[in-house]
């Protein structure tokens, strides 16, 4: 049982800042206690009141004679702490915080509700809002709200940081017929968040369907974590709004550069397991599916129709939506042909022509879903002068009962005409759009969960032998003493070398003596590079040298690079000029790694080079949670994999060295959360092997 299911059926609750006055939020609150059909005891606190609504009222908590399990609060902000420590000490589990004034005020409500969380804290309670329109649970039943009426009892959970959503969503609710199982406000998350109450109704045996709508997240790690496990239990679906690139941190790398703001919650929702909806329409689009319909076993659509656009609209979409169109097999077409007009089309999707009434969309979809190569079928009804719509959806209802494991869809496509047949349907729990293609997002979501549920939901951590911790370590405490953000090439490589990744050896000479001394033990030809933390794109100001292949190159090449940056720069702290091994071509690669302010960690992979930011043919993945699959994954996701795997002729390369460098770069992001970003690039892959060339390391 979950922690939170005594706040949905607390034995009692007090209602602080009841209100005998109609209209006023107290009032309402009490109201709705009683018209919900709450089976506990309801007290209402209000020291200027003897009785509100037939019930007995007392002046404080500490005044009730009987225990309080939970507490809803709407009075004043400023009398919210001493109210809080009041129930904190009469032993009250739960608050549920009406009350506004809080962070979302200023600096003055964010210290007020820093206290307000540390009271609760201190008495163990469990507090959801402030800032929020309550709870309501059908099944309890329940409405600590002062949302104005109650849902319709069904399956599908509605957790929202928007309290205006929840109050709009109940409304709309009404006219759709949608039942809900939960309503919760979240408000200012200052203790419950998101992550608590999808682990509390993937728990709920009354609920099915788990939405949110989300501006953002509290704690990733706790999310990540809650979502993967609940997401393998029930569809976990979430609106994020806020999702332009306005919000996008300011990177010196190119992974940085390439991660946006939305990025992120991107990345953790399809590792998590989590259905992204785009928009509300789509949110209740699938959760109506998922709650009337099962989970299709496959990707194969069937459509049926009586007009040929609508067809080819529905077959664009699935293709779009990376959904096969199911293949009948012999027996199916033979049927369909013995019976449908010549004219009709007999292969997917199925046109069984304008003048078809109820009889020929019966036989006709009785035929496709017996068809075992048939995941799940969508039937589009335009309205011809000799469609019979309620007829056809009444056929519709009876071949739901016959395959009830095939999901079936509808698209009535029209108006009055077609309004008792969409009734049809909707009694029938079979989903019914206007058009297409909210029919076909609904199965592409559907499907998507299918692959989801199977997925193991514990992770288990990348591991690897021979690393190097000590040097690490040293490394990095030499460059914050030296206060320092970037790290020097040198530095970089000796680091990443250290968590077992192959790198183009780089040392760093301050004369030129030095450097050609390095380039005999290194071994020609050599790269030279500029050191200084402050130099980012080091051919700008003439601080590289490629291709050196003696004593005398070497050191020319040294002093011309020092004449470059002091010419360009000469305010600029330089450190040197390092020497590096020049490594033969091969496929060019970035792997890279920043750090999400919520969620930690974030990998990236694809092609590398000068292009990087051009082609932006990049993936990512978070560390939390990242798994060789999903490393496999990443990389057949890029252009990058076309070359790898060999392109027009040329041999294939190391695959697997590329993944192990991946896996590495994520195991040194994760044990070292001072590093704020990784940026290899390029990285060579090789037909054997792969290589390390530029990198470049930054602290936080």
């Amino acid at each position: 049982m979950s922690e939170l299911a005594g706040l949905f059926s607390p034995k009692s609750a007090a209602i602080i800042g009841a209100s005998k006055s109609p209209g006023k939020i107290g009032n309402v609150i009490i109201k709705n206690m009683i018209s919900s059909g709450y089976k506990g005891k309801v007290f209402p606190v209000n020291p200027k009141e003897p009785e509100i609504e037939g019930l007995r009222c007392y002046p404080s908590v500490d005044k009730i004679p009987e225990p309080v399990e939970m507490a809803v609060l709407s009075v004043p902000a400023a009398k919210s702490m001493e109210i809080a420590e009041v129930c904190g000490k009469q032993g009250v589990k739960y608050l549920v915080v009406i009350t506004a004034g809080f962070k979302e005020t200023g600096k003055e409500g964010l210290e007020l509700e820093r206290k307000l969380l540390e009271i609760c804290r201190r008495y163990n309670m469990k507090m959801l809002g402030p800032n929020c329109v309550g709870l309501m649970d059908t099944h309890a039943p329940i409405n600590a709200s002062f949302a104005a009426g109650f849902p319709l009892k069904g399956e599908i959970a509605f957790i929202s940081q928007s309290g205006a959503m929840v109050l709009s969503i109940l409304d709309w609710s009404y006219r759709a017929g949608l039942g809900f199982s939960k309503f919760i406000s979240l408000g200012n998350k200052a203790d419950l968040t998101e992550a608590h109450f999808i682990e509390d109704a993937a728990e709920d045996p009354n609920t099915k369907v788990i939405l949110c709508y989300i501006e953002d997240v509290e704690n990733g790690p706790h999310f990540l974590d809650v979502a993967r496990k609940a997401s393998r239990k029930k569809p976990v679906i979430i609106l994020k709004s806020g999702t332009s690139q306005a919000g996008a941190q300011a990177a010196s790398s190119h992974t940085g550069a390439l991660a946006g703001s939305d990025l992120a919650y991107e990345t953790a929702f399809r590792q998590s397991g989590v259905i992204r909806a785009r928009n509300m329409p789509e949110l209740f689009d699938l959760a109506v599916a998922f709650a009337n319909q099962p989970i299709p076993g496959g990707d194969r659509v069937a459509v049926i129709t009586n007009s040929g656009g609508p067809g080819i609209v529905a077959t664009d979409n699935i293709e779009e939506k990376k959904l096969k169109m199911a293949r009948f097999t012999k027996e199916t077409i033979e049927a369909l042909r013995s019976y449908l007009p010549a004219e009709s089309n007999i292969y997917n999707p199925v046109d069984v022509l304008g003048d078809a009434k109820a009889d020929r969309f019966h036989y006709a979809l009785k035929t496709v879903l017996a068809d075992p190569g048939v995941d799940s079928a969508v039937v589009l009804v335009c309205p011809a002068a000799v469609t019979e719509p309620v007829e056809t959806a009444r056929a519709m209802a009876q071949m739901r009962k016959e395959f009830p494991g095939t999901p079936l869809f509808a698209a009535l496509m029209g108006g009055t005409r077609l309004e008792e047949g969409e009734k049809v349907l909707s009694e029938s729990n079979i989903p019914c759009f206007t058009f297409p293609e909210p029919a076909i997002t609904s199965i592409s979501g559907m499907v998507s969960y299918g692959r989801i549920k199977g997925l193991p939901a514990e992770i288990k951590p990348l591991s690897f032998n021979n690393i190097d911790l000590k040097t690490v370590k040293a490394t990095l405490y030499d460059v914050k003493k030296d206060n320092r953000l970037v790290l020097l090439g040198s530095e970089a490589a000796e680091i990443i070398s250290a968590y077992g990744i192959s790198a183009a050896p780089t040392v760093l000479a301050s004369s030129p003596d030095e450097a050609a001394a390095q380039a005999d033990r290194l071994g020609y030809p050599v790269v030279l590079k500029i050191a200084s933390p402050k130099i980012m794109h080091k051919t700008d100001v003439g601080g590289v040298k490629i291709g050196l292949d003696s004593r005398e190159k070497v050191s020319r090449g040294f002093m011309e690079i020092m004449d470059n940056v002091h010419r360009y720069l000469p305010n600029v702290a330089v450190y040197g000029v390092e020497v590096q091994k020049m490594m033969p071509r091969g496929v060019e690669l970035i792997i890279g790694m920043t750090r999400d302010i919520q969620f930690g960690p974030l990998i990236a992979f694809g092609l590398g080079g000068i292009y990087v930011n051009l082609l932006k043919d990049v993936s990512f993945r978070l560390v939390n949670g990242l798994t060789e699959s999903e490393i496999n994954s990443m990389i057949a996701e890029t252009k990058a994999y076309t070359l790898l795997r060999g392109y027009r002729g040329e041999k294939p390369a190391d695959i697997e060295s590329v993944l192990k460098i991946i896996g590495r770069v994520a195991k040194l992001a994760g044990d070292f959360p001072e590093i704020n970003e990784i940026d290899i690039n390029p990285v060579f892959a090789y037909n054997q092997g792969a290589s390390a060339l530029d990198v470049k390391i930054t602290i936080s």
